[in-house]
């Protein structure tokens, strides 16, 4: 179905198939009720520091004794966070706080070549939301704390993290 003919249908719907409709869908489907939720009753830093928790779990795990290091398990966040449109300095705070705790990680553990490409697209992904949201005043210093990181510590992909700075300069 098309959106123009769903909103034909909806203003022909009366009132009350419409509230039933919309009541079904909360019901149904996860992802409405969450939606609605959040809508009506946002606790954003309740949300945030329970992606925190699990991202630092991914790197620093309580009940198992083998890091998984995913880099997916932040993007899975941060893509949930952007549908449901959560403040954009959370997201950017979420997305710089992946780097960081990647870091820490790094420092204590051998870690595969990908890990660096891995964080290097975290890296630029999280420069250019920032850019782009006209937020680089509020994050340049931790920004800078995690490209300096990565150039003392000899990341490979260094250039690519010098390239990705080239954005706010």
């Amino acid at each position: 179905m098309s959106k123009r003919a769903l909103k034909k249908y909806l203003t022909e719907l009366p009132k009350e198939d419409l509230e039933e409709q919309m009541m079904d869908l909360y019901l149904r489907f996860p992802v409405v009720k969450e939606y609605y939720d959040f809508v009506f009753n946002p606790k954003e830093d309740k949300l945030l520091q329970q992606a925190k928790a699990k991202i630092s779990n991914e790197y620093f795990p309580l009940k198992r004794r083998k890091a998984k290091a995913r880099r997916s398990t932040a993007q899975k966040f941060i893509k949930h966070f952007l549908k449901l449109g959560v403040d954009t300095h959370l997201i950017a705070d979420l997305m710089l706080y992946n780097l960081e705790i990647a870091q820490t990680f790094e420092m204590e553990k051998n870690v595969a070549d990908s890990f660096y490409k891995s964080m290097l697209n975290s890296f630029e992904q999280a420069v250019q939301y920032i850019s782009l949201n006209g937020m680089i005043t509020d994050y340049k210093e931790r920004i800078a704390k995690i490209y300096t990181i990565t150039q003392e510590r000899e990341w490979l992909f260094s250039e690519g993290f010098s390239k990705a700075l080239d954005i706010i300069d």
